[in-house]
């Protein structure tokens, strides 16, 4: 029997070409198909409820194109609106165009309002003052130039008054020539130089020179207008007394960078008018100041970058918001900029050795405790890592009362490559205390942003392993950490990177929004620049998934005494189990000492609670504070609104 050859049909060819075409086609857009389906599955599995029950979810605010700002300084208001400050944002074309912005959001409302911003409050300080304003103190002067940008000389000129009769006053560009080489600087700001001091020795006087510090820059550009020796300046203008009393004294005037440089003005934001007001300037001029408020509700103002670009040399001094006017501490204390400065509940001012910036290596970097009346300062020690405390986030941990403090992550001094995971946490209570690890973050990280939730957690997140994001190194992850059981677990992942210029808040009705971040570079090579990111997103956390929680029906006063209580009548499917009272937070460059979550003891009555707020006024500072309170599922209700008035004030 004699067999054919089989034959393969014209269908079959075509059906077995087009296979090998699909196959080969799928293969080449393999990982698109599986990077979208991968993308797909994800946001299913995190929109699933049992996923948000347990983890929180992330979702992104739509602000308008309008409101859209590079938001460095965030803080919120007893109105429940947040204050969004922007400034020039870092942006040089803003400062030279003087476009300063800030913009106060609704997050119930989801409304938005641009606010007339009088200065450059960029890089400024801030805190909550007893009637519910925010005192926003400092900013910046000028930006920085770095070497290679620098196109004229200039540097600090030392101005010197020996007449005791009178002060003297330069105004932006007094000129200054040197005795020796005859070159002619100007003065970049005004500048006042108090009278000589006078004073009785025996039976002589005494007459000691006073001086002042202003920024000079030369004439013109180019190396020979550089100087190399300290000299004396003969300053125009001025004849007979005034010419042989006032003079300049400057060591080298170059080419050298030059730093950030600060204001002395300071404003009260009123949420109630919704504008800033204006308020006595302070003595020093501050870019990176911390501003701590004191248990008698004055506040406490520290470091920055001053007028001619160098860290203030330990001169702190105290806002009082009765007369709205700074006065000096009697003795100094140095710290780099931006230090986190907490009030304990001794009234003491710990330093966690956080800060975020502007300072040398070796002074102010120690933690302790410093006593303002004293200036004494009692070290804190063991500490773990040290040199890698700049970039840190520090927390006062719930409860208040505990005085357990602890510092998170951070990286070296400027933009060393050191990061670390390390948490570290202190008693303060302890008879001798001492810092001790914690569990370690998610990843090596400098600005993680930390927020008190009301349920006694510690939600932390994001931040980046390399100095501002470099190389792409934004990490995408989120915790909460529980003090009491002292561990912490993993939550949804942020939807976006932040780094330097970010930060987190909470929110009345117990979410926490984040904001910011402004990597220096885009990609992984560092040859894109970064973008500032301007999108605001809103952490839901796992207690909002439940079925029911507390709620406050018709509230009790709204102002009450330390020491007094007051009921408020509650609604709740479970008992109530704990009330907290949580001063609202303000938010800056790895920094919110304003944050702090204070137990209440508590009474049940038919209808709700009777509260009973602390006596002690360094534990709770005046001021505005939202009242939440917890059931026995662990569940928060919103905040409603106290202020804790001033002593000797209704």
């Amino acid at each position: 029997m004699k067999f054919r050859p089989y034959r393969i049909s014209r269908r079959t060819r075509r059906t077995a070409v087009g296979s090998v075409v699909v196959l080969a086609l799928a293969g080449m857009n393999a990982p698109a198909i599986w990077g979208y389906a991968s993308g797909q599955y994800h946001q299913y599995k995190i929109n699933r409820p049992a996923y948000k029950a347990k983890n929180g979810h992330w979702e992104a605010v739509d602000v308008p194109d309008e409101y859209r700002i590079n938001t460095i300084h965030a803080a919120l208001l007893h109105t429940g609106k947040v204050l969004l400050v922007a400034g020039s944002g870092n942006n040089a074309a803003h400062f030279k165009a003087q476009s300063f912005r800030t913009v106060l959001w609704d997050p119930v409302k989801d409304t938005y309002k641009n606010i007339p911003t009088p200065k450059d409050l960029f890089c400024a300080g801030h805190t909550q003052l007893p009637d519910g304003k925010l005192l926003v103190a400092g900013g910046t002067q000028r930006y920085e130039k770095l070497e290679g940008d620098v196109t004229k000389a200039g540097g600090l000129m030392i101005v010197h008054n020996e007449n005791p009769d009178k002060p003297m006053t330069f105004p932006a560009g007094t000129r200054f020539t040197g005795g020796r080489t005859g070159k002619t600087f100007e003065s970049k700001d005004p500048v006042l130089v108090p009278r000589a001091k006078k004073e009785q020795d025996g039976g002589k006087i005494k007459v000691t020179v006073s001086t002042a510090r202003v920024y000079v820059e030369a004439l013109h550009k180019g190396p020979k207008y550089e100087t190399g020796l300290t000299d004396n300046y003969r300053i125009e203008g001025l004849s007979g007394d005034d010419a042989r009393n006032s003079y300049g004294i400057a060591n080298k005037l170059s080419f050298d960078k030059k730093d950030f440089q600060g204001i002395r003005d300071s404003f009260e934001f009123d949420p109630v008018a919704e504008r800033y007001i204006p308020v006595d300037p302070m003595n020093e001029a501050r870019w990176y100041p911390t501003l701590t408020t004191l248990a008698d509700g004055r506040v406490l103002s520290v470091s920055g970058l001053d007028e001619i670009g160098q860290v203030v040399p330990g001169k702190n001094e105290i806002f009082d918001p009765r007369t709205r006017k700074w006065s000096y501490l009697p003795q100094q204390r140095f710290f780099p900029t931006y230090p986190a400065l907490f009030l304990t509940d001794k009234g003491r001012i710990f330093y966690t050795g956080s800060n975020a910036g502007y300072g040398p290596a070796d002074q102010g970097r120690d933690p302790g405790l410093w006593d303002l009346g004293s200036n004494s300062f009692t070290p804190v020690p063991g500490i773990s890592d040290p040199d890698i405390l700049e970039t840190s986030m520090s927390v006062l941990l719930p409860p208040a009362q505990d005085q357990r403090y602890m510092v998170l992550g951070g990286g070296g001094v400027g933009e060393d490559k050191k990061v670390t995971a390390r948490t570290r946490i202190v008693d303060l209570h302890d008879s001798s205390p001492r810092f001790h690890d914690g569990p370690s973050l998610y990843a090596k990280v400098r600005y993680p942003s930390s927020v008190i939730l009301p349920d006694d957690t510690l939600l932390t997140t994001n931040g980046s392993g390399d100095y501002r994001g470099r190389s792409a190194s934004n990490v995408l992850r989120a915790e909460i950490y529980d003090p009491k059981a002292n561990t912490s677990r993993p939550v949804a992942d942020p939807l976006v990177g932040r780094n330097y210029h970010s930060g987190a808040l909470l929110l009345p009705d117990g979410r926490v929004m984040t904001f910011g971040s402004d990597s220096l570079f885009g990609d992984k090579d560092n040859t894109v620049p970064g973008t500032f990111q301007q999108e605001i997103d809103l952490y839901t956390p796992p207690y909002r998934y439940r079925a029911t929680k507390p709620e406050f029906g018709d509230t009790g006063d709204r102002t009450v005494k330390l020491g007094g209580s007051t009921h408020y009548r509650i609604s709740s499917v479970h008992p109530v189990t704990k009330a907290r009272l949580i001063r609202p937070g303000s938010f800056t460059h790895v920094t919110n000492i304003e944050q702090r979550s204070i137990a209440l003891d508590f009474g049940r009555t038919p209808d709700g609670i009777t509260v009973t707020l602390p006596k002690d006024p360094s534990l709770v500072p005046p001021g505005w504070y939202m009242l939440m309170v917890d059931d026995d599922q662990g569940t928060p209700s919103e905040a409603v609104w106290i202020r804790v008035p001033q002593d000797g004030q209704q």
